[in-house]
Parts: structure tokens; sequence; C-alpha cells
């Protein structure tokens, strides 16, 4: 079975002009307070901070909220003391059945291996549980990090469920990362800043032109058939409404996008509003490959620095941008900032079009 790997991976923060390393879950332990919390930083969910001689760890993103006194944050336990952490070299827990482990945290196994939790569960066994990531082996002290993994997904399912809690139960997570394989630059080309813009710019668009993944097709359908393509409209000149997270639309797209992913589209193209996979094919399709009204595909804005402003251009041109609906775009760049926050990296420039 194919699974994808997400890691919490070590961040940095700027506090008071220092450069400050924040820890992922797992990390810390009894013997060792890690940096301490601070009401300006930033922390996404698995990031950690002492406080009150406790170390804290983030379940989800907050600021300014006091470890201790908001739900946010999960105690982990006394630090300072003298005690050697436990595991050995590596500064992470021996693995105990039984024993809950939150997503992110590291266990060493009895064969001397580390894994990742990918979801939280009640101590199953990572040699034969599907919800660890692949072992690694820990060498020297301290905190050594995990390896970065280059085929994971820089946004993780608590993370996706954050920027979207009242989705349509048809956009599943598990949809998106399988259509991740049709176009593996998505997300994975550049800085892992880079990388955790792109992911936040695409799900920003897209939470624009669903009401938050909450609409499958568009409400006031049109009739987008080119009768001019020689192929036509072989599924009825009204079946080429917007569908799925960029709501594709038009006969040509859909022939398009069809050609390119190997799918029926011209000929079925409900296929977009029933099949979650097929629906985020079609979002990555365009946004990979596509220019749209614009000057370049938003794949190339994100990744070559022209700046979030033009994936919208790319996607709406001259209807919301150059002054067209300053509140629409406005929507998107709200929804982009609120999510490099939850992704914990920034925004960028040109935020605008």
């Amino acid at each position: 079975m194919s699974r994808v790997r997400v890691l919490a991976a070590t961040l940095m923060i700027t506090i008071a002009g220092a450069v400050v390393a924040v820890l992922p879950a797992g990390m810390a332990t009894a013997a060792d307070c890690v940096t301490p919390w601070q009401s300006s930083a930033v922390y996404t969910g698995g990031m950690t901070a002492s406080y009150n001689g406790h170390n804290w760890r983030a379940k989800w993103w907050t600021q300014n909220e006091t470890p201790g006194g908001a739900d946010v944050w999960a105690d982990q336990g006394t630090c300072g003391g003298s005690t050697p952490p436990p595991g050995g070299g590596c500064a992470y827990p021996n693995w105990t059945a039984g024993t809950w482990y939150d997503t992110g945290a590291i266990v060493r196994y009895t064969n001397g291996n580390y894994y990742i939790a990918e979801h939280g569960n009640p101590g199953y066994d990572p040699t034969i549980s599907t919800w660890y990531w692949d072992p690694y082996a820990c060498s020297g002290g301290g905190t050594t990090p995990p390896p970065t993994n280059p085929g994971g997904f820089v946004v993780s399912e608590i993370q996706f469920n954050q920027m979207f809690p009242s989705r349509n139960s048809f956009y599943t997570y598990q949809g998106l990362v399988a259509a991740l394989s049709s176009y593996p630059a998505f997300a994975a080309t550049g800085t892992d800043t880079v990388r955790r813009q792109e992911a936040a710019a695409f799900l920003a668009n897209v939470n624009h032109e669903t009401g938050g993944l909450v609409y499958i097709t568009e409400i006031n359908r049109g009739t987008y058939c080119d009768l001019s393509q020689s192929y036509g409209c072989p599924a009825g000149a009204a079946n080429y409404y917007g569908r799925g997270p960029i709501q594709l639309s038009w006969n040509f797209n859909y022939k398009a996008a069809g050609d390119a992913l190997g799918l029926p589209l011209l000929t079925n193209p409900w296929l977009v509003e029933t099949d979650a996979a097929v629906a985020w094919r079609t979002a990555l399709w365009y946004w990979n490959t596509q220019t749209g009204p614009g000057t370049m595909t938003a794949h190339n804005a994100m990744v070559n620095g022209a700046g979030f402003g033009e994936t919208i251009r790319s996607i709406n041109g001259s209807l919301e941008c150059n002054g067209g609906n300053p509140g629409q775009v406005q929507s998107r760049v709200t929804a982009y900032q609120q999510f490099v926050q939850i992704l914990g990296t920034t925004a960028g420039g040109n935020l605008y079009c």
C-alpha cells in the first residue's frame, strides 16, 4: 500500500531579531527544556516550547495563547532535570505498547531504528502499522532531526482540516494526496519555504473557488460549449459547467484535461464531481500546465518568485485583476495569508494583481 509520509520538520522562527529553533513533536525529553515560549511567536501543530518548567506541544496553529491556560497546548511533562534522555544516543523515547503517541512523535523501537507517527495512535507497533513513517537510523547525541522525506506532501491531514473545517466530505485529503503523482513538481520544487507557499497558494485559490471546499459544482450553471471545436460537446451542451476544486468548465478544458490525464472527461465530465482524486487531478492540471488569462502557469508564478498575485491572474485575469474586482482578490489573499501561517511560513511579496 502506498503511503504519503509527512514529517514535523524542525522550523526556525525569529524572535526579537534572534533566530531560534523550534523542535518537532517527540523531540523533547524530561531532561531538556526546549526553546522558551514567546507570546509573539507563531506555533503550528507539532511545534514545542517550554513554559513554567514544562515542555508543551501545540496541537494546531496558535499565537499569544499561554501554555497551560489554552487548550491548544498539550503538556509534555516537566523539563530541566538531569535524567539522561531515553532511547539511547538520540533524544527520543523508547516505544511502549499502549502509550498514546501524537502525530509527529518519534520513538525508538526495539530493533534500534526510529519511527515517526504519521497519525496519533495508542502505541501501535511501528513495524506492522501503516500509521508510522519508515524507519531511519539515528546516531550521535542531542536532538538529531529525522531526514526529510522528498516524496512527502508539505500539508499534513491535520493542517488540511484546519484550512477547511466545513469542507464537503467529497473533498478528501486522501483524494488530494492520490492526485499528487500526476504532477510531482507541485509543492516539491525549490526551498521548503517555496514548497509551502505553493501549496498554500493552490489551496487558497481552491478555497475561494469552492467556498471553502463546500461546493462541488457551480451554483448558477452556465452553458460552456464551444461548438467551433471539431469534437463538439458529446456529453451535451449544458454539461460542461464548473466542477471540482478550480471549477473546471468549457468543453475544450475538459478535452485538454482528459487528454493530459488519460481520462474520458469530454464524454464523461461527471467524473470530476463523483471521483475526488479525479477532481483534484483536474485542479492540479490547470495549476501546473495552464496560463489561462495570465502570462504564466500558477505553478511557475510561485516557484519563480512572481508571487501569489500572478496565480490569481492565471485563474481569473481581468475579471478580478487590475481593479476588476478587488474584493475577490482580497478574499484570495486573506486565505493565502491564513494558510501560510498554518504551514509555518511567510507569504512573500507581490500578493495582489
